[in-house]
């Protein structure tokens, strides 16, 4: 595969680094959220943009295990059920701490507004990989930096690629292969090995 214009993974420190950055913003709380549905679950600013309190609580109104992604919040027809990782589910109680929740009401609101549009997403990241000086990085940034982590975990827990574009919300698996960020590491240990 030839070298293309993609949004750049997220090392560790660099996660760390901009989780850093939005404890210090306006809004660290939702900031905060906002950042991992994307690193954390692997949600398009589209599908941060439309999620529901609904899709993230439990029947007694409390954060679920999961996010139930429907069809009409996401891109096409790729609604999907994420589990939720512990530090997201952390981030989302004390967001609801902040906010009136409704279960029809969307999660990430603004400002003005009672929901946040896309662009919108698109352009918080934008200013915040700006503002830390991560050059190439965008709101897709988290989430390739969830499918490829995910892609290079899965075998460990008995799971495929399958499983990853599943989750990615993929009708292709080519698709979610993309998205994988090669390990040039591991490249020369394995030919190493051979």
């Amino acid at each position: 595969m030839g070298l293309g214009k993609q949004a750049k993974t997220l090392t560790r420190g660099q996660v760390e680094a901009v989780l850093g950055y939005l404890a210090k913003t306006r809004w660290p709380t939702r900031n905060r959220v906002i950042f991992l549905l994307s690193a954390k679950a692997g949600l398009r600013a589209k599908e941060i943009a439309s999620l529901s309190w609904r899709m993230v609580t439990d029947a007694r109104g409390q954060i679920g295990q999961a996010i139930y992604l429907e069809n009409t919040a996401s891109k096409g027809q790729s609604g999907r059920v994420i589990p939720m990782n512990d530090d997201l589910r952390t981030a989302l109680a004390a967001y609801a701490k902040t906010t009136i929740i409704a279960s029809s009401s969307y999660l990430i609101e603004s400002e003005r507004s009672d929901r946040m549009s896309a662009q919108a997403i698109v352009n918080l990241f934008w200013r915040w990989y700006q503002h830390i000086g991560f050059d190439g990085c965008s709101s897709h940034s988290g989430r390739r930096t969830f499918i490829t982590n995910t892609a290079r975990k899965i075998s460990t827990v008995g799971g495929s690629l399958r499983d990853v574009q599943m989750l990615a919300g993929h009708t292709n698996l080519r698709t979610t292969q993309r998205y994988i960020e090669a390990n040039p590491e591991a490249q020369v240990r394995i030919v190493e090995l051979v």
